[in-house]
């Protein structure tokens, strides 16, 4: 279940209807869309696809999206945290960001121009779109693993345009443990279709 804390605030939102409210202010979609019952514990990147084409298909005519893939990732996955690096400092991107989370979770923190800094954790089922030119960054939590349907404008997908500036360090990855700092890789591959 996804949930919203405002730190300078001492604020949490775990409601899924203020969730949505409070994000529709800055630009950012949220939806919830369901995962127990439509594909299984070990569903492909293909059948994960093919199971939520309705949705893609919606997304894609909505917002101009031209394709979607599954990224999975988690603790065994070769280069992980230099991976993570690339996306965990503030940044922003020329197109919205656009993740279904099918499994695990992970925190999105968003600097708005006009608002305090506030953190978005999301968890399967959960779907976020950030509007493009949104100032943010993004952590794994504590078990480093992360599913996540992804939609791009463009067949190269997007890369991050760091601050000068950035604020990142002032916050915490809120749902991040000592255990980040100690994993271990092999030699899995980041598993990813296209659709």
């Amino acid at each position: 279940m996804a949930r919203v804390q405002i730190p300078e605030e001492n604020c949490e939102i775990r409601e899924p209807a203020e969730i949505k409210a409070f994000l529709k202010q800055y630009g950012i979609e949220f939806e919830q869309w369901d995962v127990d019952g439509r594909i299984g514990p070990d569903a492909t990147n293909e059948e994960i696809l093919a199971a939520y084409e309705p949705e893609i298909e919606r997304l894609k005519k909505q917002h101009g999206f031209v394709t979607a893939d599954v990224i999975n990732v988690n603790p065994e996955t070769p280069g992980l945290d230099a991976m993570l690096t690339k996306f965990d400092k503030e940044h922003l991107h020329s197109e919205d960001e656009v993740r279904f989370t099918v499994k695990g979770s992970g925190v999105f923190h968003i600097n708005p121009e006009t608002a305090p800094v506030f953190a978005v954790t999301v968890e399967s089922g959960d779907l976020i779109s950030v509007p493009k030119g949104t100032h943010h960054w993004f952590n794994l939590c504590t078990d480093k693993t992360i599913r996540c349907i992804r939609l791009f404008e463009d067949m190269s997908g997007w890369t991050p345009e760091y601050m000068e500036d950035p604020v990142h360090e002032k916050f915490s990855p809120l749902c991040m443990g000592p255990s980040y700092l100690e994993g271990e890789q092999d030699d899995n591959e980041i598993d990813v279709a296209r659709f």
